[in-house]
Order: structure tokens, then C-alpha cells, then sequence
């Protein structure tokens, strides 16, 4: 299995997920061109990709549907809330979607995938657990890490984690209270410093692969960001890396052997 991310942050979200014969994207908050260049770059086309898992209707989360729909055969999956408002703001993804469960496996192509709900400022976001030849799962735009998105992300071999600020930067920038304040809320995103406690808890658990996501261009610096996880991680053989705002960042994810599956 190999992931491709193209894009994360509050400036877009897009990543691809690739095992043998089925890709799906996850998120498409950039443009179609970008969408298409990337996977041009990735040896492949708009028609081999067998559908798009949404994490929640915000515009960098799904800024680049419109374009896509209107030129492109996509299927798209969401849960019930997500699915509905994604239908109200863009009336050609009826046709399209599918609304899927949360905490129920489903299957595309090769791939068993299942949603957990986050919590965000939306009535309802989710992450996504997807296991083929192995497991990956993702979970960003979160103001705390709960029951429910621990147990999406446990025992996955690669995750892919929001760690959005860095408390000192977001109290000294020049963000109004009121955002700081929705940042900083249980249901905001989450800091550098809850990323890596959640990091070296899934660590501790089985995960190989830690890629650190929606990094704040305002609020936060990679470096930073690599520091505070790379420092509670010392010692153990995790890989840790930092997802790009732009460009691709491609990483494999470990094979399970059949007796581990």
C-alpha cells in the first residue's frame, strides 16, 4: 500500500491512497489541476481512481469537487450530515454519492474502509481507517483526541495526525481571540504538543509511520512540529515525517503478513 499526499493544511487537503489495482483519494480541497497533475505524476489517471472519502465539507477539504464533478466520473463517499451538505452546496454530487456509516466497515475495490467521527466545528467530521495489505488511518481537524478516534487510529501501521499549532506562536500571533479561542476549543484542532502525546501512545501501540498534518502556516513551523513529536518518539524505530502544504509526499506503508492480518 502506498500514500501520496499531495496537499495539507489550511490552504487545501488532498491525499491519494494507492493498494494494487484501487486508488482513492481522500479530500479534494485543491483545484482539479492540481489534482490531475499530481496524479499524472503518480503514473496515473482521473479514471483510475475509485472514489473520494470526504472528511467534512470544509472549503479546504473539498474546494476542488465542483470542478471534478462537472468533468469527471467520481464517486464520492461521506457520512449522512456530510453527504447532505455536500448535496445542498454542490446540487451535481447527488448523483454521486454515497453515504456511508460510521464505525461499519465498507468495502472499495480491494480496500475495507471505515469512518470515525472527530471533533471539529461541524456537525459531523470524521476520519478514515483503511486496511488492504496494511493499515492506514487518518484523523485531522480535531479540538481533542477522543475514545472513539483512538480506536480508529490503534494498531494502524501509518498514520497521518493533525498537528496544527504551536500554543506559544497561536497566544503571540496576530489570530483575533475569538479564533484562538475556536482553535483552541475541543472541538478546534489540535496542538503540537497533543499531537505528540497521541503519537508516542500510538507508537506504543504498533504503528511504524507517524506523518504529521495540517501544519498551520500562521501558527506553527514544521521544524517545530517535528521537534515536539521527534522528541517523545526518541528511542523507538517509528519513521516520522512532515506532510507537505504543497508538493507530494509519498510514503509506503508495511505489508502485514498473512498470519498478522
Amino acid at each position: 500500500m502506498n500514500i501520496k499526499v499531495f496537499a495539507s493544511g489550511s490552504g487545501g487537503n488532498c491525499m491519494l491512497l494507492s493498494d494494487r489495482d484501487t486508488h482513492l483519494l481522500i479530500d479534494a480541497g485543491i483545484s482539479m489541476r492540481r489534482v490531475l497533475s499530481s496524479l499524472h505524476a503518480a503514473g496515473l489517471d482521473i479514471q483510475d481512481i475509485g472514489g473520494v472519502l470526504i472528511t467534512h465539507e470544509h472549503s479546504d477539504h473539498v474546494s476542488g469537487l465542483k470542478m471534478l464533478l462537472k468533468h469527471c466520473e467520481l464517486p464520492l463517499y461521506a457520512p449522512h450530515t456530510v453527504a447532505a451538505r455536500l448535496c445542498g452546496m454542490l446540487p451535481e454530487a447527488g448523483e454521486r454519492m454515497n453515504v456511508i456509516p460510521t464505525g461499519a466497515d465498507f468495502r472499495i475495490g480491494r480496500l475495507t474502509v471505515q469512518a470515525f467521527h472527530t471533533p471539529h466545528d461541524t456537525d459531523e467530521s470524521v476520519g478514515y481507517r483503511v486496511e488492504g495489505r496494511g493499515v492506514f488511518a487518518l484523523a485531522t481537524d480535531m479540538g481533542h483526541v477522543t475514545d472513539e478516534v483512538l480506536d480508529g487510529l490503534l494498531g494502524a501501521d501509518t498514520v497521518l495526525i493533525e498537528s496544527n499549532h504551536d500554543l506559544r506562536m497561536l497566544a503571540d500571533g496576530p489570530y483575533p481571540v475569538q479564533l484562538k479561542r475556536r482553535i483552541l476549543s475541543g472541538r478546534g484542532h489540535l496542538s503540537n504538543t497533543d499531537c505528540a502525546a497521541l503519537a508516542e501512545k500510538l507508537v506504543a501501540h504498533g504503528t511504524e509511520t507517524v506523518i504529521l498534518g495540517h501544519i498551520s502556516r500562521e501558527n506553527n513551523r514544521p521544524e517545530l512540529a517535528m521537534t515536539e513529536t521527534g522528541r517523545l518518539l526518541r528511542g523507538s524505530n517509528a519513521r516520522l515525517y512532515c506532510a507537505p502544504p504543497w508538493g507530494c509526499l509519498s510514503v509506503e506503508v508495511k505489508e502485514r503478513s498473512a498470519c498478522s492480518m
